[in-house]
């Protein structure tokens, strides 16, 4: 069958073994030094593991492969043990993979294995496994994301509709005030922006994806005022090493305070950190640097110096 499933550039791989790491399902192993998919069998075709490479060796290609299996994920990961079980389901939660997640578990109930479900993120499946809360209560709560066909296997373009509760709606639009943009300089877009610019000497830097303004209500209040701004996109954006340059000249010679990268919680979108972690590695000053996950419901799922 036709499906999305990663490749690996040989040439660029370095050995360094963090998709490895990163991939719960066991799809990847070093050999020779070099990242190798060991069977389509064991790839979800998700990505997780691109935001983990370095170099950018790794992409998402739709090519002919086995069909993914979650049955034989499971058994490959149980003895791993339960931390490498709940990594492995709340992936596939956080891309909206409910068929699997309910594969997942009746596996674990049906070989008995010793897994706390409650540590699960919130889906359809893990509600229907905690008692201790009441559907009702959570179906109120929740956003309901809900995942089409189209775009393919990549998480970052599969089409999804966002139904917020009536309630958080309804509070949204109490004020009729418009509200202010934040923005404080022109051009935004990475390959457009001077390093050297007036706004960001000896500014706090917000390098943000291009989709994290359009998912967040209070981007411009909260995240983006008294900051200079860049916005890019790790997976469509070309000469991305042209980033880290001008990542490096804010740092040592704007002399920029601190940065922070804002991106989404796709897998493509890791590729910004390790654009921000280049430059920091590369520049012979040291400035801090904030890491903010936001999901595509706008809730900000982590938030870390990094």
């Amino acid at each position: 069958m036709k499906r999305t499933i990663i490749k690996i550039d040989e040439e660029l791989c370095n050995g360094c073994s963090l998709c490895v790491e990163g991939c719960h399902e066991g799809a990847l192993q070093l050999i020779d030094d070099k990242a190798r998919m060991i069977s389509d069998l064991y790839c979800d075709g998700l990505g997780a593991c691109i935001g983990d490479c370095p170099v950018g060796a790794i992409i998402l290609e739709e090519r002919e492969a086995e069909p993914y299996d979650e049955i034989k994920v499971m058994q490959r990961i149980a003895p791993k043990g339960e931390s490498t079980i709940i990594a492995h389901l709340n992936h596939l939660i956080d891309h909206n993979q409910q068929e699997f997640v309910e594969q997942g578990i009746q596996y674990i109930m049906d070989n008995d294995l010793k897994v706390d479900l409650t540590k699960l993120r919130n889906s359809t499946s893990t509600k229907e496994s905690n008692t201790q809360t009441s559907e009702n209560q959570q179906n109120s709560m929740q956003i309901k994301i809900h995942s089409h066909n189209g775009g393919g296997g990549c998480p970052g373009s599969r089409e999804m509709v966002i139904e917020k509760p009536a309630a958080t709606v309804a509070a949204a639009h109490v004020s009729n005030t418009d509200q202010p943009s934040e923005l404080a300089q022109w051009p935004v877009q990475m390959h457009l922006v001077n390093p050297q610019a007036s706004y960001f000497k000896n500014a706090d830097v917000l390098m943000a994806a291009d989709c994290v303004a359009f998912s967040m209500g209070n981007f411009h209040s909260k995240y983006l005022k008294g900051k200079g701004l860049a916005i890019a996109c790790p997976k469509l954006d070309q000469g991305k090493d042209i980033y880290v340059e001008k990542l490096t000249a804010m740092i040592d010679q704007a002399k920029i305070n601190t940065l922070t990268v804002m991106i989404m919680e796709v897998p493509c979108c890791g590729g910004l950190i390790q654009i921000a972690k280049m430059a920091t590695q590369q520049a012979s000053r040291k400035v801090p640097v904030k890491a903010i996950v936001v999901g595509i419901d706008g809730e900000v799922r982590s938030e870390e110096w990094i």
